[in-house]
């Protein structure tokens, strides 16, 4: 997978990472796993990572139904985490 970061406006502050993204809804669901998974993967990732993934299993599962969103956008990105560290 390639990360492609864009270039940061010079003389502007660093986003928080934990900020959603320009044109990305506020997720409650989100938030929830991050905080969750970064308790759990503390000492093994980036807290960055654990952002990161978060978000990328919540949009890859955007259509999804509602009510599953919490449990799948959780259980994909503690697999995806899994192969990070193992």
């Amino acid at each position: 997978m390639t990360l492609a970061v864009p270039p940061s406006a010079s003389g502007s502050t660093p986003e928080r990472p934990d900020a959603p993204r320009a044109g990305e809804a506020v997720d409650p669901s989100v938030d929830q796993a991050v905080d969750r998974l970064r308790g759990e993967y503390a000492g093994r990732v980036r807290p960055q990572l654990v952002v990161r993934v978060v978000r990328d299993c919540r949009r890859e599962l955007g259509g999804s139904p509602v009510g599953a969103l919490p449990e799948l956008v959780e259980r994909l990105a503690r697999y995806r985490l899994d192969r990070q560290i193992g």
